[in-house]
């Protein structure tokens, strides 16, 4: 049908639109970590700033990998970073919380630390080898978004294996023995 076609309105996006989305999204980031650095330090408290500061140290780690591999980081990408950091998170509150379990069974620092670690580590491992092959799906069938996303979080869950079995058992390992009370662990002075 020959109908005529009638300009109503006409609208020009620039680059700056996308570096304000990114703007605010890094800004949502920044925000969103440090909300759960709070509550790690106030939930978990040694523990837990020793948490906050394996993060750091993941974020550097994971943003340099992403440097060399090279990734792009697109809106995608950043929310797909963003939600690596929660699943460290997660990793860290499953050793903190077997740990507390132990502690109040009586263990010593040393024996709850051995014990949380090693009895987080298979739900640690179930739940990031499950994203994982996710991650793989999503490369293998996705979209250039949806591979974006699932390469940066894929590589951010690598990362958070490595910072939340090493770097934070290391560090717990190291000050564990000079902490002569438990409270320091337990979290809460109401925790027996």
């Amino acid at each position: 049908m020959p109908v005529p076609i009638t300009l109503i309105g006409q609208q020009t996006v620039g680059a700056s639109l996308g570096m304000d989305s990114l703007t605010k999204s890094l800004f949502a980031g920044l925000i969103g970590f440090a909300l759960v650095a709070l509550f790690m330090i106030f939930f978990y408290r040694l523990p837990g700033l020793i948490a906050v500061f394996a993060l750091i140290l993941y974020t550097f780690v994971a943003l340099t990998v992403f440097k060399l591999v090279p990734v792009t980081l697109s809106l995608a990408g950043i929310a797909g970073f963003i939600l690596s950091i929660g699943m460290a998170v997660d990793a860290n509150v499953l050793i903190f919380e077997r740990t507390k379990e132990e502690l109040r069974r009586g263990l010593s620092i040393t024996q709850a630390l051995n014990e949380g670690f090693s009895r987080a580590w298979l739900s640690i491992r179930d739940s990031n080898a499950s994203s994982l092959i996710t991650c793989f799906i999503l490369v293998w069938f996705g979209t250039s978004v949806v591979k974006g996303f699932a390469v940066t979080l894929a590589i951010g869950i690598l990362v958070s294996l490595f910072s939340a079995i090493t770097v934070t058992r290391i560090l717990l390992h190291f000050i564990g023995p000079w902490v002569h009370h438990p409270r320091w662990f337990l979290g809460s002075r109401n925790d027996k």
